[in-house]
This record gives structure tokens, sequence and C-alpha cells, in this order.
């Protein structure tokens, strides 16, 4: 089970993983906690410029997000509904509604829940204290935690991982492609994403399963369209993603680290 806070998330960071696992015949959930209202809209249009709609965003995505978890042959999608709460410097996260502001224990009650239905072996979310930290990031990881922690289901919690190495490998792989790149990490970013790089447990290859994550992330095109990861041939999308890297924050089964599969010790 990957637990995420938007549509579009579970491509990025876990697509190759539910796609392997589909593979080889397990039972794949996707969690999505918010509707993710505040997205972009038609033409890149940000919230709270004209012609944002959040209600055509929320609707827009949501078809987008069944079309991409069916590219990764995930079995259930299950959506929390909850209102996308917006970047950490956007005034949307006062607002009583959004997703950050739902009390913890309502929303962890929600994911027991669901652990109950499903009862997953394994379970993906972030970390806490990531580099990147949108409020419905961080609120995901913690009600993942701590659901973890009181319902005792899941043998083993994972957070997704950017590795410092990847990033600046990525960067040369744009420069080389003539791909700008979206943004320039600070030197804080750079040192976090160092400190979750000294913490990765275990890398998972997932070049095999290359052409279904792409597909899931094109899926999303309301708000790929003008990524980055969209304009990648081919060659330079193997190169950059062909891994994808996990932080073991919780386990049961004893399996030794490094580790390259999230299921050793339970197999």
């Amino acid at each position: 089970m990957a637990v995420h806070a938007h549509p579009d998330d579970e491509a990025i960071s876990t697509g190759g993983v539910l796609s392997l696992a589909a593979s080889e015949g397990m039972r794949t959930v996707v969690v999505t906690c918010t509707n993710g209202e505040f997205g972009d809209g038609p033409g890149g249009v940000k919230p709270g410029e004209e012609g944002h709609d959040p209600v055509a965003v929320a609707a827009t995505r949501k078809v987008e997000l069944e079309k991409a978890v069916a590219a990764l042959g995930v079995a259930h999608l299950e959506m929390l509904g909850y209102h996308d709460s917006g970047m950490v410097d956007w005034e949307f996260k006062s607002r009583d509604d959004v997703f950050a502001n739902v009390p913890d224990d309502v929303a962890v009650a929600r994911l027991e829940a669901l652990f109950e239905t499903y009862r997953p072996q394994v379970v993906i979310s972030y970390e806490e204290a990531a580099a990147y930290d949108h409020p419905d990031h961080v609120k995901t990881a913690r009600i993942t935690r701590l659901a973890t922690e009181r319902s005792g289901i899941p043998r083993k919690r994972y957070e997704t991982a950017m590795s410092a190495k990847g990033w600046e490998k990525l960067a040369a792989i744009l420069e080389e492609q003539g791909v700008e790149m979206p943004f320039k990490p600070t030197p804080e970013w750079m040192a976090k994403m160092a400190e979750s790089e000294a913490r990765i447990t275990t890398a998972v290859d997932v070049s095999a399963f290359l052409e279904q994550k792409r597909a899931a992330v094109v899926a999303h095109a309301s708000q790929m369209n003008q990524s980055f990861v969209s304009k990648l041939p081919l060659t330079a999308y193997e190169a950059a993603f062909a891994q994808e890297y996990f932080i073991r924050a919780y386990d049961t089964t004893g399996a030794a680290v490094p580790e390259t599969d999230l299921f050793a010790g339970l197999r």
C-alpha cells in the first residue's frame, strides 16, 4: 500500500515499485489523501488566479489518477477526499477545511480502517522532515506512521527518499538534453537531501517497469505537460529513474540492510 498526498505523487516516487509488485501478483493499493484542488488549472493557471476552478481541477485530477493507477497495474485506488492544503508559503493552509488541519486522530482512523480491509504487509509514504515540506506530504507521512504504530498490521513501513547524488545526476542529464531545471535547490534543500540519502536503506531496480511508470506520469497531463519529466527522451528517463530509493522506518522482519527488495524478510 502506497499512501500519497495528491494525485500524481504515486507515479513520481513509487510508480516503479507498484508496477513491479503488481507484476509479481501482489495486491497493490494506492491511497490518495487529497483531491489536489490546488494543482494547476488549464494553461498552468495557479490557485487564486483568474480562471482557476478548484472543483474542476479536482475532477480532472481524479480522472488522471484513475488512468495512472491503471497504467501501473494497481488493483485498488482509495481516495480519502480531503481538500488540498496548498504549498507551505501559500495562504490556503490556514483554512479549517484543508487536509493539513484535519485532526490527526480522524485521518489516522480512516487509514487504519483501510489497513484492516487490505492487510498490507508493506506500506510506503514519506519522511515527515523531508526536504519537500508540503503540508499535505508532512500530514500524510505522520498519519501513515501513526496508523502503522496503532494498528500493528504492516510488517514494514518505508519512506520515499530523494538521493542528492541522484538529483545531481538528473541535473546533468537535463543540462545535456537542453531541458531547464524545474527549480534551483537551495543549500538547505541539498543539505536535507544529503541527510535523507545517508538514511537510505533500500534501492529497488525498476528499470523493467519504466514504460509503465512513464505512462502513469504522463497520464497526469494537467500537471505534467509542462514538466521536465514529460520532456525527457526515454534514454534520459531510464538513466534518471531506473531506481527508486526508500528509508526503512519500521520493520518486524529483521531483514538485513541495505536491501534491494521491499519484501525482503517476507518472501
